[in-house]
Parts: structure tokens; C-alpha cells; sequence
């Protein structure tokens, strides 16, 4: 085994024993920190994959502005604690026959479909990188972007304006 199929190793086993803290954690603030370690540990794994725009993109959108999001409204809402809802008889079985479904898939993938073991095709040079991602976003998907730029400005007009008290003060 290489020096980074190592890393690989010990960050995935990170992420996903985040994930699980995440899963079973009552305060709701420990939850949202175990998915900011969740999501650390999977941009570390981006940059040990080659994709640094990736996991640039990961830190700053995910592990920064969702999470201050998350964090914000759980200390407005005083959510600190989560509630134990009701269960219903058909979450459970449900749960059960995903679950089986899922290590199904992974086993037929695993046995049937050569396992981990399939080699992938060597990317371009510049693929992935900031400069190629900027380029390829700018000259091809310029339209897409600007789209979801009005859009994310017009959902920050529409919680400005839902949040705001009835009137203005200063005015009379």
C-alpha cells in the first residue's frame, strides 16, 4: 500500500465516523460540527484526488457558509436539543429493505462488476484545476451561471423582506 492509499484510508474512515457522529448525536450543535468534520475530511480527499477547485469549493460553500447557516438558525430557533418524533410502524421495516437494497448494489458492484479495481481514464492537463474550471464555467455555462445568480439575489431579497417588521422605522 502507497503513502496516500494510506491517507485515502484514514480520511475516508474519518468522514464516515463523522457522519455516524452526526447520525447519533442529541445536541444539534454537536451534530452540525461532526458534518463540518464530515465536510473537511471529504475536501481533504479531493485534494488527495487532484481536484483542488473541488475542495476549495467545498470548504467555502459547505463547511463555511452552509454550516454558519445551520448554526445560525439552530441558535435562533433554540434547537440545541433535538426531539425524539414519533415513529411510524413503516419507518422501520422501510429502513430494513433500503438498507438490504443498498448492500446489494455494493455487493453485485463489488463481485459481478470487477470491484474497486476498474481503471479510470487519466484526465486532461488543466482538468479540475481553478483556471479550467473558470474558463470552461465563463465560456460554456456563462448563461447557467448568470441564471443562478439572479436567482440566489432574488431568495436574498425574499428573506430580507420576510424577515422585516411590518414597517420601517424612522417613518411615520
Amino acid at each position: 500500500m502507497t503513502s496516500g492509499q494510506i491517507l485515502f484510508i484514514f480520511l475516508a474512515a474519518g468522514a464516515v465516523l463523522a457522519a455516524i457522529g452526526l447520525l447519533f448525536s442529541r445536541n444539534a450543535v454537536y451534530a452540525a460540527l461532526f458534518l463540518v468534520v464530515n465536510f473537511v475530511s471529504v475536501a481533504i480527499l479531493y485534494l488527495v484526488l487532484g481536484a483542488p477547485f473541488i475542495a476549495l469549493a467545498q470548504i467555502t460553500v459547505y463547511a463555511g457558509a452552509i454550516m454558519v447557516l445551520f448554526l445560525f438558525v439552530i441558535m435562533l430557533l433554540g434547537a440545541e436539543k433535538l426531539q425524539v418524533g414519533e415513529v411510524y410502524p413503516w419507518q422501520r421495516p422501510l429502513a430494513v429493505v433500503l438498507g438490504m437494497l443498498l448492500f446489494g448494489e455494493v455487493l453485485y458492484l463489488a463481485v459481478f462488476r470487477g470491484g474497486l479495481n476498474i481503471p479510470l481514464p487519466a484526465p486532461e492537463a488543466g482538468y479540475g484545476t481553478p483556471n479550467g474550471v473558470g474558463l470552461e464555467l465563463f465560456n460554456h455555462y456563462l448563461l447557467p451561471f448568470e441564471v443562478t445568480s439572479v436567482l440566489l439575489l432574488v431568495a436574498l431579497v425574499g428573506a430580507v423582506v420576510l424577515t422585516r417588521s411590518g414597517k420601517i422605522r424612522g417613518r411615520s
